[in-house]
């Protein structure tokens, strides 16, 4: 039960991310872009260039901040993932920006994090 609940969680952020950046002006391009090594949760432009979104939820901060639970390992994995998501879509030679978009719940406040990261790709 602990993991539908945890989905069901993570989804209802993705919802208010997605939500909150289109307020902002950006078009959401995919959500949860998957491959066989992990997801991009959210695949938007800004008019400048992609942005790929990291979205963490939560309703505590237990564990610390949603942000701290993107750690080195989790951002080489999106960074992977965000070089099959240029290739397969030919999004050569475009400004990529990696950002990460907190969710509290239930409250539904959003803190976007721009540039969160950098970029390791490799295309």
């Amino acid at each position: 039960m602990l993991g539908s609940s945890n989905k069901r969680k993570g989804k209802t952020g993705e919802d208010v991310a997605c939500a909150y950046l289109k307020k902002k002006g950006y078009t959401v391009l995919h959500r949860n872009f998957t491959t066989d090594i992990g997801e991009l949760d959210i695949v938007a432009t800004d008019g400048k260039g992609l942005v790929f979104v990291e979205v963490k939820t939560r309703t505590s901060n237990a564990f610390g901040t949603p942000a701290e639970a993107v750690d080195h390992h989790k951002r080489r994995k999106i960074n992977a993932v965000a070089a099959q998501y240029i290739k397969k879509f030919r999004h050569f030679d475009v400004p990529v920006r990696f950002d990460v978009a907190e969710v509290w719940l239930p409250s539904k406040e959003v803190r976007h994090i721009e540039n969160a990261f950098d970029s390791y790709l490799h295309y």
